[in-house]
């Protein structure tokens, strides 16, 4: 059982809604913005980002060499390296996308997977969560990649991925959490429960 921290005293810091109003609604995004009562009984405004949520990828070939992205990120202005990752479907289970995006983005499908955790990356102004998979027993296929979408497929080492991210080279967060737990599971800190589902399940 994993430890969790205590929440039995925290009704001080807890925010209740008074109001909701959706103020843009896009084709996977939406934006809220929320009138909130203060612990202090003062009001203010809260405006965020709702998320269908996402998964994210840590692909581990025979050699040990991981499996990544290099895409141009728009809001960025620049190509960023990344672990493969993409937002769910509605209604779609996490494994199931997870193994779906694998096989679209870089054309590799798995046999043996494992469900790491959530991660919650941008919570001053967004409700997404990346569940985090790893994946191995990787056989390369054929990509499959959506319309105006556009990336190289890149492999590097453990100690590659430490060095850019010591350097400021990689600033992807789910990336950086990606190898932060890569590393732990590597050095037997943190468990991985490994499963071998059947394609589709």
């Amino acid at each position: 059982m994993r430890p969790e921290i205590d929440k039995t005293d925290d009704a001080h810091l807890r925010e209740h809604c008074l109001q909701s109003a959706s103020v843009y609604q896009g084709s996977f995004l939406k934006v809220k913005r929320d009138i909130v009562r203060l612990p202090d009984g003062s009001e203010a405004s809260r405006e965020y980002i709702v998320h269908p949520g996402a998964v994210m990828i840590v692909p581990i070939l025979d050699d040990g060499r991981l499996l990544l992205e290099r895409q141009y990120r728009y809001p960025m202005g620049r190509v960023m390296l990344e672990f493969p990752a993409g937002k769910l479907d509605a209604g779609e289970l996490p494994l199931r996308c997870a193994q779906r995006e694998l096989l679209e983005e870089t054309g590799y499908s798995a046999t043996h997977w494992a469900h790491a955790g959530v991660l919650h990356n941008a919570i001053a102004y967004s409700d997404e969560g990346i569940e985090i998979f790893f994946a191995k027993g990787l056989t390369p296929g054929q990509q499959s990649l959506d319309a105006g979408e556009f990336l190289d497929i890149a492999t590097h080492s453990t100690a590659e991925l430490d060095a850019f991210a010591a350097s400021g080279a990689m600033t992807d967060a789910k990336t950086l959490i990606g190898l932060l737990w890569l590393t732990r599971w590597q050095r037997g800190e943190w468990a991985l429960d490994w499963l071998s589902p059947q394609p589709g399940n």
